[in-house]
């Protein structure tokens, strides 16, 4: 047996395999979640995995869901990601998603979902902000946090992207150095997830998921900020992917 998680995001679709065969891989979601699933669907194939038998289980979640017609189930982002992130952290925790179009804190308590909180619709606090201050500075993202590393903070105030994007015009006008803008950019993210999850009586334990989810700068940075230890995770950009697989697998035990 397979079972597949498939996370169809606004930037990013990541899917996740276990069973007779673990494996996982992202691809960029692209302008159509339509196309994308079909890429997933050759792709699987290439590995043996046919989602049309029998012997295979696909769970789909994320912006996009709904386009894997193939799913034997679909399931909110919330309950996909939940699980996933009590499988890297355990059944008493907080994951902070941040994602491309969205950041998500989500509580989860016995393994269960407690309560949960999603940002405003603007992208000032998400990862597609990072990456349109990348581009705008042309570094890539990891290239940005670098820079912010050995930079000083340039306070970003706007809480939309477009204003934020100007003032940041503004800085590069003004031949302010680049390590001082992507410092301020960082932190102004850093601080609206921030500002999110201390809406919540988060956990001791916290992990971070996302495509940033590796980035031991942006964990330091948002520790700071929240006064508790944010654990970056190796696979977190895989979260709700390996929720989804899971599920697939549980829902599928269940009615056996």
């Amino acid at each position: 047996m397979y079972y597949v998680g498939i996370d169809i995001g606004s930037t990013a679709s990541k899917t996740a395999v276990r069973g007779d065969k673990e494996l996982m891989f992202v691809l960029p979601t692209g302008w159509s979640s339509k196309e994308t699933t079909i890429t997933i669907k050759d792709r699987l194939l290439e590995e043996g995995i046919d989602v049309t038998s029998d012997e295979v289980k696909v769970v789909a979640t994320g912006y996009g869901r709904i386009a894997v017609d193939f799913a034997d189930y679909v399931i909110t982002e919330i309950t996909c990601h939940a699980r996933g992130g009590r499988e890297m952290a355990g059944d008493d925790c907080t994951i902070i998603d941040v994602g491309g179009q969205d950041t998500k804190v989500i509580l989860v308590a016995g393994g269960m979902v407690q309560d949960f909180l999603m940002n405003d619709k603007c992208s000032a606090g998400t990862g597609k902000f990072l990456e349109i201050m990348a581009n705008r500075l042309g570094v890539t993202l990891q290239e940005l946090f670098d820079m912010a590393r050995s930079g000083e903070v340039l306070s970003i105030s706007s809480l939309c992207t477009v204003f934020a994007e100007s003032e940041v015009i503004n800085y590069i006008g003004e031949g302010k150095k680049r390590e001082d803008i992507a410092a301020g950019v960082v932190d102004s993210v850093a601080a609206k997830v921030a500002q999110l999850a201390g809406r919540k009586n988060i956990t001791d334990k916290v992990i971070l998921t996302g495509g940033i989810s590796s980035s031991t700068y942006f964990t330091d940075i948002l520790s700071q900020k929240l006064g508790k230890r944010v654990e970056p995770t190796e696979n977190g950009r895989y979260a709700g992917a390996i929720g989804a697989a899971l599920l697939a697998e549980e829902k599928s035990k269940r009615r056996r």
